[in-house]
């Protein structure tokens, strides 16, 4: 069944600051780049307590972003001292509208949301304690566990996904990847040899696999950070005039994979083929088709 979300922009920019809302849910969402945030902590939702996500990239090829999550009673104090102390990239807060959130509410949805960011692994989670949440009625701890599915439907929407959980890096063998139902796909080109399968998670590139060792002007700087990642890591190895990858790389779209193999801006859709000649574009047509 379908649900309803509600996106104000509220400079009338889609990447600027926004509120989001779902139906018939008490909460609310407001996510800000840092660089209006500071103009942003007079509108009133800031009087409200709440638990807070500070999003920035991360600097290592295991995780995409970093993620500092926290909890304030008064979320504009709070994010004036992070705005002078920490360095993040944006920043998206969960608050009541009918001011039903209590401290003990929010210490008890910050204990739950990070170690939930923990288990999932999507995210290098910066908090360096795992704090101990407040003791809740059986009432109050089904209304926070439901206020915490609302705010795993709504992160992904403002670029945050540390709640969501991480494909495995490391997948041992073709013959295993074939027994999950998975399809191999071969990138298109004469002069590199890259296997990739779809999981549930995202998009494998097998260890062994070849890259390009150059890139072109017309790769996108967020591929050419990715490559930068894989090699600081040593997943992507110089092998002769080529890039070997040393061990799996999951990727979240055929097109960072394709992208990243060839070092120039494909579309992954139709770079990459099955056995039979069919690219992975009319693969899925032929599944939405059946």
């Amino acid at each position: 069944m379908g649900r309803k979300l509600t996106i104000y922009m509220l400079d009338g920019s889609a990447t600027g600051p926004k509120t989001v809302e779902i139906g018939n849910w008490s909460g609310k969402a407001v996510f800000s780049p840092r660089a209006t945030l500071k103009s942003l902590l007079d509108r009133p939702e800031f009087d409200a307590p709440g638990i807070y996500f500070l999003r920035s990239e991360s600097e290592s090829y295991e995780f995409d972003e970093r993620i500092y999550i926290g909890e304030a009673e008064e979320l504009r104090a709070r994010l004036k001292t992070h705005i002078a102390e920490r360095d993040f990239d944006s920043m998206v807060c969960f608050l009541s509208k009918d001011e039903m959130l209590t401290k003990a509410h929010i210490k008890y949805l910050e204990s739950r949301i990070i170690a939930q960011a923990r288990e999932a692994n999507s995210s290098f989670v910066e908090n360096s304690n795992n704090p101990k949440g407040s003791r809740l009625s059986e009432a109050d701890v089904s209304d926070m566990e439901y206020f915490i599915e609302q705010i795993k439907l709504i992160l992904p929407t403002v670029g945050v996904n540390s709640l969501v959980v991480a494909a495995p890096h490391n997948i041992a063998t073709d013959s295993q990847l074939q027994n999950t139902g998975g399809t191999l796909y071969k990138i298109k080109s004469k002069s590199l040899d890259a296997t990739m399968i779809e999981t549930d998670g995202g998009f494998v590139v097998k260890a062994g696999s070849q890259a390009s060792l150059k890139t072109s002007k017309s790769i996108a700087e967020g591929w050419l950070k990715i490559r930068k990642k894989l090699l600081d890591a040593e997943v992507l190895r110089q092998k002769g005039g080529t890039l070997v990858f040393a061990e799996d790389a999951s990727f979240s779209s055929p097109s960072a994979a394709s992208s990243v193999v060839l070092g120039r801006q494909a579309p992954g859709p139709v770079s990459w083929v099955n056995a039979a000649g069919e690219t992975y574009k009319e693969v899925q047509e032929g599944a939405a088709d059946a």
